[in-house]
């Protein structure tokens, strides 16, 4: 004896093997004993064997005209026994029933289930919607499936060209075109940029790198809208320093400047001065959510996507020939020991001389000529003091640390001569080393500044947002921590407040503690344990970390045009760790296929084999070990 039953929307056909009066145990063909509940058995019957009876009732269901069956069947519930009987005329076969009942199962818009063996025959008008239902999804799969084959072809279908700029950032997973493209990217054995590069959706990989960035984190443009700016600080008192500011050629948001006064002997007042921009920008205001929207400027080869509006920037930078408020810093210091004596903060009107540039001055400005007190030197005035107690704060921090900083890593500046989204722009790389003096000579005085206000916070119990390590552990906080690396027992960040927002908070609290001393934690714009303050420090870690990696990888790609540009063949570079290594002749570190155990160091020629711009990853082998 064998029985059909139902077995987790499955139909099977065993063989009786005992039973009780609520289970059976069944045994298949292989001999596998299965314990199955009685109320799942459809029929029982002896003849043909169970294979047999699947066979011949799974051909013959093949032939039952479902439409057929629906127009005979009763409108009322029925069983599927019952109706194979009235349907084949005469008392049915096991291969028979079998197949009525796979037919009627196979097709659940036109009868809906009741139980076991038990079935209902749809509606009309509900059938209807059922078919129409079926058919419009058998035509949008015929569509899914040509727009895979076009794609697997080479071709770009219009559908796919339309929502392609969303596919990689914001893709609707329920739509037709997704679909397609991710069965299509399956198929192809590629990756989904790849794919849409090959089809010709984007232009270029640089296209692509720009629009995936854009639209992930600027989905409605990089502009502002127009703001308006009060000048409202005119009753701010006017110093007349003498100051200079000091950065790159492509800088428009000068932060800082620095001027010095000398008095008798070694004596010296030292400003350091920094745009005060936090006049404007107040907690909850409009600019202040415009400004913690982004968190900090983005720069990259050829663009910079500012942090402010324009017309921000353009009233607090410290632009030559403008008078524009700062918040300074003074010291009285001993050039000639190194002491300083003591520190005021001032809100302050300054104007600053001049906008000096790196590129001008770096070649005039050596540690020999700043040695050389009766040497030609421009703005030597100005320099050789600042230089003098720049060596002093830079021994201490030495000091502190327990060795001398190594900052003699080249750095290269990337200058874009045309579009920079189009890749044929040419594109100069312009080295500076980290240590020239001008660089020195201002990370000392910011560091300073950064350490004598995070000091000043502290000292007042007024919170700020500080970097600190210790034991290698970089991280932020709301407290005055050790930076073990730089040598200084706090360090807050305050001396970019037009580009940094962690910056402008500082100085928001900086200038509630210049003002109102000891009642400063009262009236500052964060009180102690403002949980704000801490959701500040995880947004800007992550969005900062998001500009930096994006930076990286435009400086990557260009670095790759400027190899393609120069069309170069063969590089040497050194090695790094295992497989890494970083090129002598541009800012790109590469893995090398198969290269041999190597020291660190070990300088090396490369063969350059091909450029993959959407994955920016050279593909090299190793031409030789250079030696001595």
């Amino acid at each position: 004896m064998y029985v059909l039953y139902e077995d987790s929307g499955n139909f099977k056909a065993e063989k009786i093997f005992s039973q009780s009066d609520s289970t059976m145990q069944v045994e298949s063909e292989s001999g596998k004993r299965s314990k199955i509940k009685n109320a799942s058995v459809l029929f029982s019957f002896d003849q043909p064997s169970p294979a047999q009876l699947l066979e011949q009732g799974n051909a013959l269901a093949q032939t039952l005209d479902v439409d057929f069956l629906w127009e005979c069947a009763p409108q009322e519930e029925f069983e599927a026994a019952a109706f194979a009987e009235e349907y084949f005329g005469h008392p049915p076969s096991a291969p028979e029933k079998a197949a009525l009942i796979f037919a009627l199962n196979a097709a659940p818009a036109y009868f809906h289930r009741r139980g076991k063996g038990c079935y209902r025959p749809a509606p009309p008008e509900i059938l209807a919607a059922a078919l129409a239902a079926i058919e419009k999804k058998r035509k949008q799969a015929e569509q899914q499936q040509q727009w895979v084959d076009q794609m697997v072809a080479g071709e770009l279908p219009a559908a796919i060209a339309e929502v392609a700029d969303t596919l990689l950032t914001k893709p609707d997973k329920n739509s037709q075109q997704w679909k397609a493209f991710e069965a299509a990217v399956a198929q192809s054995n590629t990756s989904p940029e790849k794919l849409l590069l090959s089809l010709g959706a984007w232009p270029h990989a640089l296209a692509l790198h720009q629009h995936r960035f854009l639209s992930q984190y600027f989905p409605r443009g990089t502009q502002f809208g127009p703001v308006q700016v009060a000048n409202a600080y005119e009753h701010l008192p006017l110093n007349d320093v003498v100051a200079y500011s000091m950065d790159d050629t492509t800088t428009t948001e000068v932060d800082d400047a620095l001027s010095v006064v000398l008095h008798d002997g070694d004596m010296a007042t030292i400003g350091i001065h920094i745009a005060a921009p936090g006049l404007a920008v107040t907690r909850d205001s409009e600019l202040d959510h415009l400004a913690r929207g982004r968190m900090s400027t983005v720069y990259i080869p050829g663009l910079k996507i500012p942090m402010l509006p324009d017309e921000l920037i353009g009233s607090f930078s410290l632009d030559a020939g403008h008078i524009r408020p700062a918040l300074s810093l003074y010291i009285e210091a001993n050039l000639a020991t190194g002491e300083i004596l003591s520190s005021q903060t001032r809100l302050e009107r300054i104007q600053v001389r001049e906008n000096l540039r790196h590129n001008l001055l770096d070649e005039a400005v050596t540690d020999e000529a700043l040695a050389d007190a009766q040497g030609d030197l421009p703005y030597g005035e100005w320099l050789r003091p600042l230089w003098r107690m720049a060596m002093h704060l830079c021994a201490a921090r030495d000091q502190v640390r327990g060795k001398p900083e190594n900052n003699n890593r080249v750095e290269y500046s990337f200058v874009l001569e045309g579009p920079h989204d189009d890749p044929d722009t040419p594109v100069r790389l312009v080295p500076r080393r980290r240590n020239a003096p001008l660089d020195r000579l201002v990370a000392e005085y910011m560091i300073l500044a950064n350490n004598v206000w995070g000091g000043l916070l502290a000292k007042h119990g007024v919170p700020g947002i500080y970097r600190s390590q210790q034991t290698g552990r970089v991280r932020m906080s709301t407290h005055a921590l050790p930076h073990e690396a730089i040598g200084v027992p706090q360090y807050a960040w305050s001396t970019s407040p037009l580009r940094r927002y962690v910056d402008l908070v500082n100085q928001w609290q900086i200038l509630a503690t210049a003002e109102h001393g000891v009642s400063a934690r009262l009236v500052a714009p964060f009180k102690p344990k403002d949980a704000d303050l801490f959701a500040i420090i995880g947004a800007f870690d992550a969005q900062y970390s998001a500009w930096s990696e994006y930076q990286s990888a435009m400086e990557r790609y260009w670095c790759m045009r400027w190899l393609q540009q120069h069309d170069m063949k063969t590089v040497q570079g050194s090695v790094i760790r295992d497989d890494l290594v970083r090129l002598d002749c541009a800012p790109f570190v590469t893995r090398v296929a198969s290269l041999p155990e190597l020291e660190r160091g070990q300088a090396v020629t490369l063969d350059i084999l091909g450029y993959d711009e959407l994955a920016l990853e050279l593909d090299c082998r190793l031409r030789e070990v250079i030696t001595d």
